[in-house]
Order: C-alpha cells, then structure tokens, then sequence
C-alpha cells in the first residue's frame, strides 16, 4: 500500500477559550456566538461547524476556517 507524508504547512491557529474575544483577532468572517454561550459557530467549507471551549480554530491554506479538536490538534501540529 503507498504511504503518504502531509506537505508541512504553516497555518494560523487561536484556542477558543469560550470568548469570543479569545478569537476576534482571527478575523473570521462567518461565526457566531449566543449571549452567555461558550461554543461558537463557525461557517466552514462543509456547513456550519460549532467550536467548544477549548477547541483550536485553525485558518487553512486558501483561508478557510474551522474548529478542531485539541487532542488531534496536537498529534497534527508543532509550534512554529
């Protein structure tokens, strides 16, 4: 079976802290967050998405947003 190696990308990445303060500097286009809420909803290339506290919101390479987990964020990422 051929394997693969993911190209090294440097992307933008903030943690949401369950502020929206915590990711405005991201300057992400669609998203939203209910008064007293601490999940955010994030428009993606794939529909809506919602991020919790403590999720990484990451700008892709063609500067696409969208949540991720925080354990796969650290198995897919170093800081750069």
């Amino acid at each position: 079976m051929p394997m693969f190696r993911k190209k090294p990308v440097v992307i933008e990445a903030v943690q949401f802290d369950g502020t929206f303060a915590s990711v405005e500097g991201m300057l992400i286009p669609s998203c939203s967050q209910d008064l007293g809420s601490s999940t955010l909803e994030i428009e993606t290339l794939e529909g809506v998405m919602t991020a919790q506290q403590g999720d990484w919101i990451i700008k892709g390479v063609k500067g696409e947003f969208y949540p991720c987990k925080p354990d796969i964020f650290a198995a897919t990422y170093d800081p750069a």
